[in-house]
């Protein structure tokens, strides 16, 4: 009898040990902070499951990239080399800055190009992202990892009793899947969907939180799925934050659908359990209504998913000791926005989606029947004009809209106000269409015109950007093309340089618009929006050699051509 339990036991352990679920620790990316951000694009490995390790992209690393801190009102400058063997751009997700520094499918950066951007933050406190953008190509670029979080800083937010120490009870999260293929490499090419998810590129993650209120930064970075979230055991838990920033207070929720380019910051309260409890988050996708993205019953094919239509966890979240100064509790009240309404807007535009019927004839997703096209400009705005834009969705599929540049109030969903959710009440960069719905938000297009670099709006699913489900508008303002005026001069010196190349215009009161060097072969090998010259441009990392600057002024956008010698 005595044998027969032994065995017994020994055989429900075993069965127990086969279905338990190995975790792994969640990776929180590395921080970089500063006013200067040296970030290296290129094609990586990593050993993501049993087998083969899996062709990657990533920024500094094997797979997405730093979290860069930078604090309102400091002009930052970004080093972006590209080390792919593929041209690419970098888009800065939600912030407000000039468009030639926005990283659209027009800062196109070639393979050993250095791009560098700079501008003013001003954005305020938030969770802001950083990613490829290259039209066609997007999809690919995001699929390999490519990309980062940007975390805003600034006065409001530093004075609310909030948790915010990085990695220890703020964590970014980060939302993808994958599918992969017999060689464990990933497909990005007919699929909507993965089959395995990756929070922060970690599989079946698990993070131990102490026992207090804790801040999730969560970001969805998907191909297509939405997400439905929250907790294993149906807890309230406090939205804090959007696209944008901050809400003016929290709002208590069991669960917050996030669809593909948004975010949410929210906070959730572990004050309760006891050291040692464990929780999940989870996406509560099951049901949903037709035309959830991600909720097809398929599990194979191009709309097939192994995590179609069913629940499944995130993130495993572990109880920990309680932090010393730890929050005990939720503020309020959070900040003070003023927020545009429709009683603001001076001038009102419609976007309709179309296309995307299945059968023969089929045609591509585009906004108003029309596909993109990097040489037509859909939309001309005044600049400060306060903007009512109604986008439709006559579709039977959900899409995600996306715009850069500003971010707008949605003030009605299906024209009434009381439709909007409390979840989206504060600033937005990206809002959800569900089928045959429409959605209204307003805008001020504030601070930058520029008639040659146009910003983007685009379905923010990447299959469908890639496909041509996208738009461009100028701003207009007081600068404007000039044909009738001369190029402009200018001499370099010293000539030959060593470290820092320094340029004179003949007029004074011209400035430049964009300079490139190229080397005599006419590979690019740096550009530089708007640079600012009178500090000198670093050459220091070229090989000595003979070299083309290339200038664009700012008023005529002309093109002028000198050659420099580099020691």
């Amino acid at each position: 009898m005595r044998k027969i339990s032994f065995t017994l036991v020994i055989a429900l352990g075993l069965i127990g040990k086969a279905n338990a679920q190995t975790y792994q620790n969640l990776w929180i990316p590395d921080t970089l902070n500063g006013t200067t951000f040296n970030l290296t694009i290129k094609d990586t490995i990593k050993q993501l499951r049993t087998g083969n390790q899996t062709i990657t992209g990533g920024i500094n690393g094997d797979f997405w990239g730093p979290t860069l801190f930078i604090n309102k009102g400091d002009v930052v400058h970004m080093n972006v080399r590209n080390n792919l063997n593929d041209s690419t751009t970098i888009h800065w997700h939600g912030m407000h800055l000039p468009a030639v520094m926005d990283g659209g499918p027009h800062q196109v950066i070639p393979p050993g190009t250095l791009w560098q951007p700079y501008w003013e933050m001003k954005n305020q406190a938030g969770t802001y992202w950083y990613h490829p953008h290259l039209h066609e190509m997007s999809t690919e670029h995001m699929n390999k990892g490519i990309g980062g979080f940007m975390i805003v800083r600034d006065a409001e937010e530093a004075a609310l009793a909030i948790p915010r120490t990085y990695g220890v009870d703020d964590i970014p999260l980060m939302l993808t899947s994958r599918r992969y293929n017999a060689n464990n490499q990933f497909v990005s090419t007919n699929v909507a969907y993965g089959d395995y998810l990756l929070t922060n590129g970690t599989s079946n993650a698990q993070i131990s939180l102490p026992k207090q209120f804790v801040r999730l930064r969560i970001l969805n970075a998907e191909i297509e799925r939405g997400y439905d979230l929250g907790f294993s055991d149906n807890r309230t838990f406090y939205i804090i934050a959007n696209d944008g920033g901050l809400l003016n207070a929290p709002v208590s929720a069991t669960r917050v659908k996030l669809m593909v380019g948004e975010r949410v910051e929210i906070l959730v309260n572990l004050g309760n359990d006891a050291i040692g409890a464990v929780l999940d988050l989870k996406a509560y996708n099951s049901g949903q209504a037709f035309g959830f993205p991600g909720g097809e019953p398929g599990k194979s094919g191009e709309f097939g998913s192994l995590l179609n239509n069913i629940d499944f966890p995130v993130l495993r979240i572990n109880v920990a000791a309680t932090n010393a100064n730890a929050i005990t509790s939720v503020p309020t009240t959070l900040v003070n926005n003023t927020y545009w309404t429709a009683a603001d807007a001076t001038v009102s535009r419609t976007l309709t989606v179309t296309g995307g019927v299945p059968g023969p004839n089929s045609t591509p997703f585009a906004f108003d029947n029309k596909i993109f096209d990097l040489s037509y400009i859909n939309k001309t705005l005044n600049l400060n004009d306060i903007e009512k834009w109604t986008i439709t969705n006559s579709n039977v599929f959900g899409h995600t809209f996306h715009i850069h540049d500003v971010e707008f109030k949605i003030v009605a969903r299906n024209g009434s106000a009381a439709a909007v959710g409390a979840h989206e009440s504060g600033w937005k960069d990206v809002l959800y269409l569900p089928r045959s719905e429409n959605a209204t938000f307003v805008a001020r297009f504030d601070d930058f015109a520029d008639p040659i670099h146009p910003f983007m709006y685009h379905c923010h699913f990447s299959n469908h950007e890639d496909g041509g489900m996208m738009g461009q508008f100028v701003v207009n303002g007081t600068t404007g093309i000039n044909n009738g005026k001369e190029k402009i001069s200018f001499t370099i010196f010293p000539n030959p340089v060593k470290e820092k190349l320094f340029l004179s215009l003949s007029d004074t009161k011209k400035s430049v618009y964009y300079i490139t060097i190229f080397n005599l072969s006419g590979r690019a090998l740096m550009m530089l929006p708007q640079p600012e010259i009178q500090k000198g441009i670093d050459i220091s990392l070229l090989a000595k050699g003979t070299y083309l600057l290339q200038l664009m002024d700012k008023e005529t956008k002309s093109i002028s051509v000198q050659k420099f010698i580099k020691e």
